[in-house]
């Protein structure tokens, strides 16, 4: 493996995580720094502080609740997708379906995962940071 190869997998990969539920934002923490090199640098409770901690910061990639106040993981991706168009979303549902995953391709989300199985979000993640789409309803 070429040493360039090498440092570009041994950086860190910063990820924001969304969901008004702090129980699920602790879960998904504890789920993704498990895993080396992956860091959650920042939570959010709704989309919109999302969206303005999206602003301030770059993350790598943004693990996003469909279901939230003030603004949902739809609009929130819209609106983060507008400001960086390259930065991979994966939104997470109690309410994955066909449907719903066609809703969040069309604004510009990459992959969709249910909750019920959380451990889909690591496979999420590994298939949009070698830019594949993952919808696993």
């Amino acid at each position: 493996m070429m040493p360039q190869a090498i440092e570009a997998r041994q950086q860190e990969t910063r990820i924001l995580v969304v969901d008004d539920s702090e129980l699920m934002r602790r879960s998904l923490r504890t789920l993704l720094e498990g895993r080396d090199h992956w860091k959650v640098c920042d939570e959010a409770s709704n989309g919109q502080e999302a969206v303005t901690k999206f602003s301030n910061e770059k993350f790598d990639v943004v693990v996003l609740d469909f279901q939230m106040p003030v603004m949902d993981g739809l609009e929130t991706a819209r609106q983060i997708t507008v400001r960086s168009p390259g930065t991979p979303i994966l939104m997470v549902s109690m309410h994955a379906s066909p449907l719903l995953a066609e809703e969040a391709r069309k604004v510009g989300i990459r992959g969709v995962c249910g909750k019920a199985d959380i451990k889909c979000v690591v496979e999420g993640i590994e298939a949009l940071l070698l830019n594949k789409p993952y919808f696993h309803n």
